[in-house]
């Protein structure tokens, strides 16, 4: 199983948000280009970047941070936060970035779904965040009355090729990752599922491996990096071989 080690940025920083609340957040002293060193000297090969400021302004607004680290480290690395355009997809894709994650603005134009998935083919991955089952758009700031499942049966077919599962009510809130619903999802998509939002543990990460479905492609880690609930020499050793 793949692990993402989570950057957050917001004013160059990296933070995290209680619930995707941004006046709930925590800075952390460290930059994120020397976070997205220490996950490389550990080891990690994957990399899950949010850019806070373009989920605000739909913009590339850590365009640069994102390229120093593109270019000073050898990773695989997913981008998401407000990309609304095809331009911006191509802003990424062309300073490296392996996956560019579509959340809103793919949920309300699956149009703009589709034709970014057939525009950059194996580079687009689809961020889905569901509270009590319902996604959620705008930052969580807008619940939906359309079923997360409902939903990706009707994209399903667009060509993602990777889909992100948030449970909203777990996320930054360290009890644990909804495995149940996570399970629905992955059983329902056509593409491979990372899981998001809520873990806390070691064991958490061990829960996910034992997972009998194929399609769960990997697991999400931010904040318990962060506050140190999770060690990274602990985490590295959960990495697939």
């Amino acid at each position: 199983m793949k692990i993402f080690p989570a950057i957050d940025i917001k004013d160059k920083r990296c933070v995290r948000l209680i619930k995707g609340d941004f006046n709930n957040k925590t800075e952390y002293k460290i930059s994120p280009l020397e976070q997205a060193g220490k996950y490389k000297d550990r080891g990690f090969k994957n990399l899950h970047i949010v850019d806070l400021d373009g989920a605000l302004t739909g913009e590339t607004v850590n365009l640069d941070i994102i390229n120093q680290i593109v270019r000073k480290f050898d990773l695989k690395i997913e981008v998401g936060g407000g990309v609304r355009s095809i331009d911006n997809i191509k802003k990424y894709t062309d300073a490296g970035v392996e996956k560019v994650i579509l959340g809103s603005a793919a949920i309300k134009d699956k149009n703009f779904l589709k034709e970014a998935c057939e525009k950059f083919p194996n580079q687009i991955a689809l961020s889905l965040d569901a509270k009590d089952g319902y996604l959620s758009v705008n930052g969580w700031k807008e619940n939906s009355n359309q079923l997360s499942l409902d939903f990706l049966k009707e994209v399903n077919d667009f060509g993602a090729s990777r889909l992100i599962y948030t449970d909203i009510n777990q996320d930054g809130m360290k009890q644990g990752p909804n495995f149940e619903e996570t399970l629905k999802v992955a059983d329902t998509s056509n593409c491979p599922v990372i899981i998001s939002g809520g873990v806390s543990s070691i064991e958490d990460i061990k829960k996910a491996k034992e997972l009998i479905n194929k399609n769960i492609e990997g697991i999400i880690v931010g904040k318990a990096i962060y506050d140190g609930d999770i060690k990274l020499d602990d985490l590295v050793k959960e990495l697939d071989a």
